[in-house]
């Protein structure tokens, strides 16, 4: 039997509110991990989910979203969604692909130039976007990291996954 070499890391999925994070671990998983919900701020703690195959096994780690805080739950939780950066292998931000850019993303974007992991731009909910422009449009404002790769999925769909 050859000796096959098997790969294992830490991915941590990050970003605003809303936009997917747990619906695609669940996906990833194929089995309902996250609490999938329209209310915001559903996912409090970091949410560990196992992905394994016979050459791999990816710890995909699912994080609160970050968001405006005004209170210090709010603070605590941008705070664990930033600490799931440390000790891991990848990062995906997940940007919902139906809203608009605004100032926040543009201080996420001022913290992913610094990840020297590999990051990968996933945009979701592209069955949502009528327009392909307004999707460049917001790729264009996400140009400033270095990314892998640019994914477009629509995670409830199971697109692109």
């Amino acid at each position: 039997m050859k000796n096959k070499k098997f790969k294992s890391g830490f991915v941590s999925i990050i970003g605003r509110p809303n936009v997917g994070k747990s619906t695609l671990l669940n996906q990833i998983l194929d089995t309902k991990v996250a609490i999938v919900t329209p209310k915001a701020q559903t996912t409090r703690n970091k949410i560990q989910g196992i992905y394994t195959t016979d050459s791999e096994q990816i710890i995909f780690i699912d994080t609160p979203g970050i968001h405006k805080s005004f209170n210090e739950l709010g603070e605590n939780m941008n705070q664990a969604a930033y600490d799931s950066l440390d000790g891991i292998d990848a990062v995906l931000l997940m940007v919902d692909s139906t809203k608009e850019f605004s100032d926040l993303d543009q201080e996420i974007v001022d913290r992913f130039k610094k990840i020297r992991e590999p990051k990968f731009l996933v945009l979701n909910k592209i069955d949502l976007v009528q327009n392909e422009n307004k999707l460049n449009e917001l790729i264009k404002h996400y140009s400033e990291i270095n990314f892998a790769n640019t994914i477009k999925i629509s995670a409830s769909n199971n697109v692109g996954i």
